[in-house]
């Protein structure tokens, strides 16, 4: 897997653990909702980053009033035709605000970037041998947008009207 942050290749610095029973006590962590909500307090005590994994049964409003305690959260895409977390991701954005790195985990597929990326995603866990590439063909893909979204493109509705 190669994780595409902001159009570049980064490392991932976090472990993902949300599967884990026991979580390790230094580095930056993804745990799962029941973790968070069984170990919320520690958790918030550490002093490494941390970030939580939502499945896709798993709604933002589980987490709404924590968000600040999240570095980092990661929507799962179980299937390719599994697309909760699309309104997830823009729920995340727009509803509660949520400012942090916004990750697609699963089944990420290279033409589906483009409509994640507007939801509100900005970083990837993808299979790619170059990642760089597919996410200049997959923001290339579209240039025109027929509904506002996350990612504040003009709509042709309101090009038409300006012009």
């Amino acid at each position: 897997m190669v994780l595409l942050k902001n159009g570049t290749v980064e490392t991932d610095l976090y472990t993902d653990v949300s599967s884990a029973d026991k979580l390790p006590e230094k580095g930056a962590i993804l745990v799962s909702l029941t973790q968070w909500q069984d170990q919320g307090d520690a958790l918030t005590k550490r002093l490494d980053a941390l970030g939580i994994v939502l499945q896709s049964d798993e709604k933002p409003e589980h987490i709404a009033n924590d968000l600040a305690h999240f570095d980092v959260i990661a929507l799962e895409f179980p299937t390719f035709n599994d697309g909760r977390a699309y309104s997830y991701a823009r729920l995340l954005r727009e509803r509660y605000n949520y400012q942090g790195e916004l990750r697609a985990v699963g089944d990420v597929l290279l033409e589906q970037l483009h409509f994640m990326h507007r939801v509100g995603f900005n970083s990837f866990n993808i299979q790619s041998k170059n990642a760089i590439k597919d996410w200049e063909v997959a923001a290339a893909d579209i240039s025109i947008w027929y509904q506002p979204s996350s990612d504040n493109r003009t709509p042709v509705i309101k090009l038409r009207h300006d012009n």
